[in-house]
């Protein structure tokens, strides 16, 4: 019974790093060129203005996302990094979110379909953001969140498992 229930307890977290959960492959979006030598490898870089995350790598190269960012009043730039990495996690809209959208619950349970947090997040130091998965796949590539940086499940399940907490990043225009 012991290994039962924890092959229950770890199976999901293992699944997501393995790309298995819901069904999608952890592929990264793209790999390209960047020559871009303000920013070491390790180094996340959000492009407001194109609506992608870039991870920077050795050689002159990036792997490439495709992203939603903050609406034009909500987007942020600016560095900050990862303060924590979370599977599932629970969501709570804040204060602003709750005066635009009163009907909302305090709460959203991680794994629950009206979560928008997501398969995955990653907290950042820069105040209430998060780099995480999406409910609303629809939304990728749009500038319509409140400032943080929404990424396609198998996008953030492939990013999640390449950055640690610590990590640099920077948001450009």
């Amino acid at each position: 019974m012991r290994l039962f229930t924890l092959l229950r307890r770890t199976l999901p977290a293992f699944a997501l790093l393995c790309g298995l959960a819901a069904g999608a492959p952890a592929a990264a979006a793209e790999l390209v060129g960047f020559s871009d030598t303000r920013f070491r490898p390790g180094t996340i870089v959000i492009r407001n203005s194109e609506k992608r995350l870039y991870l920077v790598l050795r050689g002159n190269r990036a792997i490439r996302y495709k992203v939603a960012v903050g609406k034009r009043t909500k987007s942020w730039t600016g560095q900050a990094h990862i303060t924590a990495k979370y599977i599932r996690p629970d969501w709570a809209p804040s204060p602003e979110v709750r005066r635009d959208h009163p009907h909302l619950p305090t709460l959203i349970r991680g794994g629950a379909p009206n979560n928008p947090m997501g398969v995955a997040a990653m907290t950042l130091s820069n105040g209430n953001y998060a780099i995480h998965g999406t409910n609303r796949p629809g939304s990728i590539g749009r500038a319509v969140s409140y400032g943080c940086i929404r990424m396609a499940n198998h996008d953030i399940q492939d990013l999640f498992q390449r950055v640690g907490v610590r990590s640099p990043v920077v948001a450009l225009p």
